[in-house]
């Protein structure tokens, strides 16, 4: 049913990374989603091509989700988490860690992508401090998307996220993001770059081993637009970080829960960090929720150095572990595992890799970077870097699909339950609308 939006100004909503003024002008509006498809307020049919912001790999509106939170919310719509809990949040941290790399049997849970890092970052802070270490130095990477809170913000390598907001949290240093600019339309892990994990070798040197408290990396950056690791980084970067007492920290926010084709990143690239971030596909998109797992040790630590009885991490959020979060958690644990998604993103990534890269020859096709079921098409610039790409999205929606752009950049990460007629019609939707941009 069309939705009519002159019954509302629009004016009264601030919208999130979005050209306000130009939305409202213009606005693009869902009024129901369906698996794949979405509705948008003009009556008509937007296929989902980004997973809504990666996050529901399931496809929209499942019903086992919907009754699960249906369910919950009939028994009790909030639990205060500090010092009392409910049966939920324990069978979905039991129910993560399940999935998690060996040693990881801890769950911390929390309301997003961006207040699990801030969470991990006090983490590490309060290992250190139990350790007795004083370490006040952070290691993260440029082009690195890490939330939007002020801790993720500090770490942040995408310069419009941070310019606005100059007041950060200092000793932060930077490596160099991974891309090579000679190496284009690199189909996986490229070939070379290993030697870039060597700049936290050199932070070492520089600053002190002994001084950095964490090194954070995605495991592949994916909102500057994918970025996989070059063969042997995370590998190189787990072995610095070893050698000098520094924890590997990987935000697994989008990585996680098989968009590679399997669990996590961790288990597709064979090293395991100290502590993962995680949130989006945890419960599929329906409810907001994140986590943080830690392994054994890290929570050890951090435990032991209090006395009895007194409380060992002095953080939580009001909505930590909410029952509504947790039973959307359940569920989408449940799906994952029953309709066997996970695998199915796995046999499903060839064919969508080859898909993608048939844009390579296209006119206004920069680069293309694609891994697992997620790929970023990055376009020439036309001269004003993101503006070519903000037309696209816009004229992608009216075109019938929905793609995330970071600047030039549209971000691809198919829903697990696409079938291969979905995959053409992202790309055959995506091709028109770059033959149709201005050149």
């Amino acid at each position: 049913m069309a939705f009519d939006v002159q019954s509302n100004s629009l004016e009264e909503f601030w919208i999130p990374f979005t050209d306000n003024k130009g939305f409202k002008k213009d606005p693009r509006l869902i009024t129901s989603a369906s698996g794949v498809y979405m509705t948008d307020h003009m009556g008509g049919t937007v296929i989902d091509g980004s997973s809504g912001l990666f996050c529901s790999p399931a496809g929209h509106s499942h019903p086992k989700i919907i009754e699960a939170v249906h369910e919950a919310m009939q028994t009790f719509t909030y639990v205060a988490p500090f010092g009392s809990g409910h049966p939920l949040s324990f069978a979905l941290a039991e129910r993560v860690a399940r999935l998690l790399p060996e040693d990881f049997n801890h769950v911390f849970f929390v309301n997003s992508g961006s207040e699990a890092i801030d969470t991990a970052l006090k983490m590490v802070m309060a290992y250190h401090s139990a350790m007795g270490c004083d370490r006040s130095r952070f290691v993260s990477r440029e082009r690195a998307y890490h939330g939007v809170n002020i801790g993720g913000v500090s770490l942040s390598g995408m310069v419009n996220n941070r310019k606005t907001f100059p007041s950060v949290i200092p000793n932060v240093a930077m490596m160099r993001h991974t891309w090579d600019e000679e190496e284009l339309f690199v189909r996986g892990q490229p070939e070379r770059g290993v030697e870039l994990a060597n700049d936290l070798q050199r932070m070492v040197e520089n600053y002190g081993g002994n001084t950095i408290a964490a090194c954070f990396v995605e495991p592949v950056a994916g909102s500057t637009g994918i970025l996989a690791p070059p063969k042997g980084y995370l590998e190189r970067l787990r072995q610095i970080c070893d050698d000098n007492g520094i924890l590997l920290v990987f935000d697994e926010v989008i990585t996680g829960f098989g968009r590679l084709g399997d669990r996590f990143a961790a288990d597709v690239f064979g090293v395991t960090p100290d502590i993962m971030t995680m949130a989006k596909a945890l419960t599929n998109g329906s409810i907001p929720m994140g986590a943080v797992g830690v392994t054994d040790h890290v929570y050890d630590v951090i435990s032991d150095q209090s006395a009895p009885g007194a409380i060992e991490f002095f953080h939580g959020y009001t909505y930590s572990g909410h029952p509504a979060a947790c039973a959307a958690g359940l569920a989408t644990m449940a799906i994952f595992e029953e309709e066997g998604l996970f695998d199915r993103a796995a046999e499903m990534t060839p064919y969508f890799l080859d898909a993608v890269y048939s844009l390579k020859d296209h006119p206004l096709v920069k680069d293309i970077r694609g891994i697992g079921m997620m790929a970023g098409v990055e376009l020439k610039s036309n001269g004003k870097p993101g503006q070519r790409g903000g037309r696209a999205q816009s004229d992608l929606f009216w075109n019938g699909m929905h793609v995330k752009f970071t600047g030039d950049t549209g971000i691809l990460a198919p829903m697990f339950v696409a079938e291969k007629s979905h995959i053409d019609e992202m790309i055959d939707k995506l091709t028109k609308t770059l033959d149709e941009l201005p050149v």
